[in-house]
């Protein structure tokens, strides 16, 4: 049992059903070794998209998600991910490749010093010297990655671990040489004595286990406060976010919770959905507005960041409700009257058995608050109904959004990567159920689309899978089109080619009057994904629109990646729309 076979044998009694990589010689054993025991080996063309895809299985299964990358620029070109991952609080585990123990600071191909490089972007480091702490180091991995606040960890696991102790034997003996001088005779003593250490004691290694970790439980006295302020106020709003889904097999019951509560909730992130298609108890817009009106607000898994204005969106006199697995995100920039630190899905589990009432019925009282509410989202959906029907030369955005929602499947998953066109369809396409939305998060990454769909297509294979691009965005991930048709899996993906960095230009031309930079042209998306193998279908106007996604969904259906290059009309939908 060599060191890949350790690893892939701990990755199996954790759950894990994917490992996403691109080959290198300094991993080669922990991926043929996970291969043999069953696990699906998914090879992608940057490593960048396997920390995606990984991260994309962790936030939909809760499962940590596993990416295996080489050594050196294999580690360097995952930093991006790394980070997206921490500031999304996703539990993803890395396994890195890395030069033989004895060559590290020697000059050895692709050796740097990984551990400095990793390090601000992960919540744990562990780099392996001995054959029996792989599995270990793993197992910890793979706690540390889903305790507290979830995020990335990375194991650096040196080549001279993974492979049998009989040809690292030999290896080392051939660097030793068979010289007569003092010198030459010292080392081979030195680097016998470096693998007995390395392989001291692997045979009597344990079995690999997986660790129970508890989620953290909201305090009781935080639930009962928060509950005693609920039943008072008048106006309560919900605002949900990302981590009140870190435990993903919880989603229905905290679904259930909230419709018990009977109090209107904003959802963002991977919440978007949490309430169906169609709830009434789910606002979509005019958040700011109803932020400045509640009297009591509950921030379940949601920072006061730049997306509430550093907490100036609610009003002074409101009460505040933070719940969070971070004590410093709970406080972050506004501190609020009741801090419940723990599970903020669970916060909502409690909070809805204090409070008792009936589901899908809000308090009299409130039924007024809501129905004002929702009038202002009636209003602004027609208003934006208005300005789908504008028309161009080319394809309306907001037009493409709204059909691409009545197209999709009733099982669907949407992947957001790109500006202005994807933040058009976020305020426009709407999530059937849990889990159903990936966006990179609060870092704004772009670039994360073919790996979020990757690993969403993999976890869902029935359902169907479409990342809408912007064509600024489209370009990180595009050669990933080879992985979907190597791997067979068919998603579809959108992109809004108005050709330019849109997001960017409009305010940009405004303020300095120059589009250096923000500008592309209107490519051929579409043929460079049918080069790869995929089927490519090019959206120029509206008349096209329907039979266009239509003949998408049909392609998928029949087991074929696809991509749409819509040709947009720029819109002002999105005015003003930089943050800071």
């Amino acid at each position: 049992m060599h060191g890949g076979d350790r690893i892939a044998a701990t990755l199996q009694v954790h759950g894990v059903r994917f490992v996403f990589t691109l080959c290198g010689g300094h991993i080669s054993p922990i991926l043929a070794a996970a291969k043999a025991r069953g696990l699906r080996i998914v090879d992608v063309r940057d490593e960048a998209t396997a920390v995606f895809a990984a991260d994309a299985v962790a936030r939909i299964t809760g499962v940590p998600g596993v990416a295996v990358v080489t050594a050196g620029p294999g580690v360097t070109n995952i930093i991006t991910a790394l980070k997206n991952a921490q500031l999304a609080q996703s539990p993803v585990v890395v396994l890195g490749g890395a030069a033989p123990t004895a060559l590290q600071g020697r000059g050895a191909l692709q050796d740097i010093d990984q551990r400095s490089l990793v390090t601000p972007h992960v919540k744990l480091v562990r780099t392996v010297r001995r054959v029996q702490d792989l599995a270990p180091a793993v197992e910890e991995a793979f706690a540390v990655a889903r305790e507290g606040v979830p995020g990335p960890v990375f194991v650096e696991c040196p080549v001279d671990l993974l492979y049998e102790e009989a040809t690292i034997r030999e290896w080392y003996a051939l660097a030793a040489g068979k010289g007569g001088s003092i010198p030459e005779r010292l080392l081979r003593v030195y680097l016998n004595r470096h693998v007995e250490k390395m392989f001291a004691g692997s045979a009597e290694a344990a079995p690999a286990r997986a660790r129970a970790v508890p989620a953290p439980a909201p305090p009781g006295a935080s639930v009962r406060a928060a509950a005693a302020a609920l039943a008072k106020a008048e106006r309560p709003l919900l605002v949900i976010g990302s981590q009140a889904l870190a435990l993903a097999a919880e989603a229905p019951r905290i679904a259930q919770s909230v419709a018990q509560l009977g109090i209107p909730a904003y959802l963002s992130g991977m919440a978007r959905g949490l309430l169906g298609r169609d709830s009434p108890l789910q606002m979509r817009h005019q958040r700011r507005q109803a932020l400045r009106e509640s009297d009591c607000v509950v921030l379940a898994g949601v920072p006061c960041d730049f997306r509430l204005d550093y907490g100036r969106h609610i009003r002074r006199s409101s009460t505040l409700i933070a719940a969070n697995r971070s004590r410093r995100e709970a406080r972050l920039n506004r501190r609020p009257g009741i801090a419940a630190i723990g599970d903020a899905g669970l916060f909502l589990c409690h909070l809805a058995e204090a409070l008792g009432e009936r589901p899908g019925e809000p308090s009299a009282r409130r039924q007024g608050w809501i129905d004002a509410l929702r009038k202002r989202d009636q209003e602004r959906e027609l208003e934006i109904d208005r300005q789908a029907g504008a028309p161009g030369e080319y394809v309306n955005p907001i037009a493409l959004c709204r059909a691409i929602d009545e197209a999709a499947g009733a099982t669907a998953v949407m992947v957001a990567d790109g500006g202005d066109f994807v933040a058009t369809a976020a305020y426009t396409l709407h999530p059937r159920s849990p889990l159903s939305w990936l966006d990179p998060g609060v870092f704004g990454t772009l670039g994360v689309g073919a790996g979020f769909a990757l690993g969403a297509k993999l976890c869902r294979p029935e359902s169907e899978v479409w990342i809408v691009y912007g064509d600024g965005a489209c370009g990180f991930g595009l050669t990933e089109f080879d992985t979907f048709v190597r791997h067979g899996l068919p998603v579809i993906a959108v992109v809004g080619n108005d050709a330019g960095w849109t997001q960017i230009a409009r305010e940009q031309v405004k303020m300095l009057g120059d589009d250096v930079a923000t500008v592309l042209a209107r490519t051929a998306y579409h043929e460079v994904a049918a080069g790869f193998g995929a089927q490519g279908i090019l959206l120029r106007n509206a008349a096209e629109m329907p039979q266009a996604l239509a003949r998408a969904r049909a392609a998928a259906h029949a087991g074929k990646p696809v991509l749409v290059n819509a040709w947009l009309d720029r819109t002002d939908f999105r005015e003003g729309s930089i943050s800071m």
